[in-house]
């Protein structure tokens, strides 16, 4: 990797044992299932880590994170949020992870190693209390478009991708795979 390429990492967060909750993760999957992409690019399912989070965090230049988020709109309603609206989004404590995520940017930052560039895509959820491995019917349907914004900050921030196909196979497992049978 040439040392002018921006270390970018695509981090989907939430937990996919409650329905919407698991938004970031599902797409962090699909992404890792559908595209192969070049060397200064990470996709990471952050899952529910928070704190332990830190360390691929600062080893990133531009961190793409992926959740829900409330913000008062419409359920299904995608938001790019940067600066003071991503620290707002971050801290609703209706979330069993938003919480973490916070506190781990902060510690971040405390240490002085913060991406430069930090963007949350975060969608407004239908369901995030009812415990179930499928996303609603409506943040099922946002799915490749939400991959999409997700594909367009990580070229427009210099990373590349290819589609993944026989020769390029995903080595990645899903352990829990989503529930696409019509979650309401």
């Amino acid at each position: 990797m040439p040392e002018n390429d921006k270390r970018i990492l695509i981090l989907g967060v939430g937990n996919i044992l409650f329905t919407d909750e698991g938004f970031g993760v599902r797409v962090a999957e699909e992404l890792e299932q559908q595209y192969e992409f070049s060397e200064n690019v990470t996709v990471l399912d952050g899952g529910t880590l928070g704190l332990k989070l830190m360390g691929p965090i600062m080893e990133s230049d531009y961190l793409i994170i992926v959740d829900i988020v409330l913000n008062e709109s419409a359920p299904g309603e995608v938001h790019r949020l940067l600066g003071e609206d991503l620290n707002k989004a971050c801290a609703f404590k209706n979330s069993m992870h938003q919480t973490d995520l916070l506190d781990t940017l902060s510690n971040c930052s405390i240490l002085g190693s913060v991406p430069q560039d930090v963007v949350l895509y975060g969608i407004e959820p239908v369901n995030y209390k009812d415990m179930s491995a499928a996303l609603s019917p409506e943040l099922e349907a946002k799915l490749p478009e939400v991959m999409e914004l997700v594909l367009d900050e990580v070229t427009e921030a210099g990373g590349t991708y290819i589609p993944r196909s026989a020769d390029n196979p995903a080595m990645e497992k899903i352990y829990v795979p989503r529930d696409t049978s019509g979650n309401s």
